[in-house]
Protein backbone atom coordinates (compact mmCIF):
# COMPACT_ATOMS: atom_id res chain seq x y z
CA UNK A 1 0.00 0.00 0.00
CA UNK A 2 1.18 2.91 -0.74
CA UNK A 3 1.04 6.72 1.18
CA UNK A 4 -0.43 9.18 -0.06
CA UNK A 5 -0.39 11.81 2.39
CA UNK A 6 1.35 14.76 1.12
CA UNK A 7 4.69 15.90 2.45
CA UNK A 8 4.71 18.46 5.05
CA UNK A 9 6.06 21.99 3.79
CA UNK A 10 9.58 23.18 4.72
CA UNK A 11 10.10 25.31 7.62
CA UNK A 12 11.86 27.63 5.14
CA UNK A 13 11.37 28.22 1.53
CA UNK A 14 13.00 31.04 -0.57
CA UNK A 15 11.94 33.40 -3.24
CA UNK A 16 13.49 35.27 -5.69
CA UNK A 17 12.33 38.98 -5.15
CA UNK A 18 12.89 41.78 -7.64
CA UNK A 19 14.66 43.98 -5.46
CA UNK A 20 12.91 47.04 -5.76
CA UNK A 21 9.48 45.51 -4.77
CA UNK A 22 10.92 43.67 -1.69
CA UNK A 23 12.56 47.33 -0.71
CA UNK A 24 8.65 48.49 -1.16
CA UNK A 25 7.04 46.15 1.16
CA UNK A 26 9.82 46.04 3.71
CA UNK A 27 9.51 49.81 4.18
CA UNK A 28 6.42 50.41 4.15
CA UNK A 29 5.14 47.10 5.92
CA UNK A 30 2.58 46.18 3.95
CA UNK A 31 2.55 42.62 2.81
CA UNK A 32 4.66 41.57 -0.05
CA UNK A 33 2.89 40.04 -3.13
CA UNK A 34 4.65 39.46 -5.77
CA UNK A 35 4.70 35.70 -7.28
CA UNK A 36 7.30 35.76 -9.91
CA UNK A 37 9.01 38.34 -12.44
CA UNK A 38 6.59 40.61 -13.22
CA UNK A 39 3.48 39.03 -11.92
CA UNK A 40 1.45 39.90 -8.80
CA UNK A 41 0.12 37.39 -6.10
CA UNK A 42 -3.56 38.44 -7.90
CA UNK A 43 -2.21 37.39 -11.36
CA UNK A 44 -0.73 33.79 -10.18
CA UNK A 45 -2.71 32.62 -7.41
CA UNK A 46 0.39 31.87 -4.98
CA UNK A 47 3.61 33.30 -4.81
CA UNK A 48 7.01 30.79 -6.42
CA UNK A 49 9.09 29.65 -4.19
CA UNK A 50 12.35 27.37 -4.04
CA UNK A 51 12.82 24.26 -1.67
CA UNK A 52 16.53 24.75 -2.00
CA UNK A 53 19.50 26.64 -3.84
CA UNK A 54 19.32 24.43 -6.74
CA UNK A 55 15.85 25.05 -7.67
CA UNK A 56 16.53 28.92 -7.05
CA UNK A 57 19.53 28.32 -9.37
CA UNK A 58 17.43 26.97 -11.96
CA UNK A 59 14.74 29.37 -11.71
CA UNK A 60 17.42 31.99 -12.03
CA UNK A 61 18.98 30.55 -15.30
CA UNK A 62 15.30 30.07 -16.88
CA UNK A 63 13.42 33.40 -16.06
CA UNK A 64 15.89 35.71 -14.60
CA UNK A 65 19.16 35.20 -16.79
CA UNK A 66 18.84 38.91 -18.12
CA UNK A 67 18.34 40.76 -14.81
CA UNK A 68 21.46 42.00 -13.46
CA UNK A 69 21.93 40.16 -9.93
CA UNK A 70 22.19 43.57 -8.16
CA UNK A 71 18.38 43.91 -9.17
CA UNK A 72 17.10 40.56 -7.10
CA UNK A 73 17.45 39.42 -3.58
CA UNK A 74 17.18 36.06 -2.11
CA UNK A 75 14.31 35.85 0.22
CA UNK A 76 14.33 33.26 2.98
CA UNK A 77 10.74 33.05 4.60
CA UNK A 78 9.52 31.13 7.68
CA UNK A 79 6.75 29.32 6.43
CA UNK A 80 5.09 29.02 10.00
CA UNK A 81 1.58 30.34 9.97
CA UNK A 82 1.74 30.76 5.97
CA UNK A 83 -0.18 28.36 3.88
CA UNK A 84 2.46 26.48 1.64
CA UNK A 85 1.69 23.87 -0.51
CA UNK A 86 4.56 21.67 -2.42
CA UNK A 87 3.25 21.44 -6.22
CA UNK A 88 4.67 20.09 -9.28
CA UNK A 89 6.18 22.19 -11.52
CA UNK A 90 8.46 20.67 -14.52
CA UNK A 91 8.24 17.06 -12.78
CA UNK A 92 10.10 18.57 -9.24
CA UNK A 93 7.96 19.20 -5.98
CA UNK A 94 8.04 23.39 -5.61
CA UNK A 95 7.01 25.33 -2.49
CA UNK A 96 4.30 27.56 -3.43
CA UNK A 97 2.79 30.08 -1.12
CA UNK A 98 -0.99 30.93 -1.18
CA UNK A 99 -1.17 34.44 0.12
CA UNK A 100 0.76 37.69 0.63
CA UNK A 101 3.92 37.36 2.71
CA UNK A 102 3.99 39.58 5.95
CA UNK A 103 7.57 41.46 6.34
CA UNK A 104 8.38 39.78 9.48
CA UNK A 105 8.42 36.52 7.87
CA UNK A 106 11.58 37.10 5.92
CA UNK A 107 14.60 35.92 8.02
CA UNK A 108 17.01 36.54 5.55
CA UNK A 109 17.44 38.48 2.73
CA UNK A 110 20.80 37.84 0.58
CA UNK A 111 22.16 38.23 -2.89
CA UNK A 112 20.76 35.48 -5.19
CA UNK A 113 23.84 33.19 -6.51
CA UNK A 114 25.93 34.24 -9.64
CA UNK A 115 26.09 31.19 -11.16
CA UNK A 116 23.83 31.49 -13.71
Amino acid sequence: MTDHTPSPPPETVLHIAERVHWDSARSSGASYAMSTRGRTLDDEGFIHCSSDLDQVRGVLTAFYGDVPPSDLALLTIDTTGLDVRLEPADGTLFPHIYGPIPPSAVIKVQPVPETR
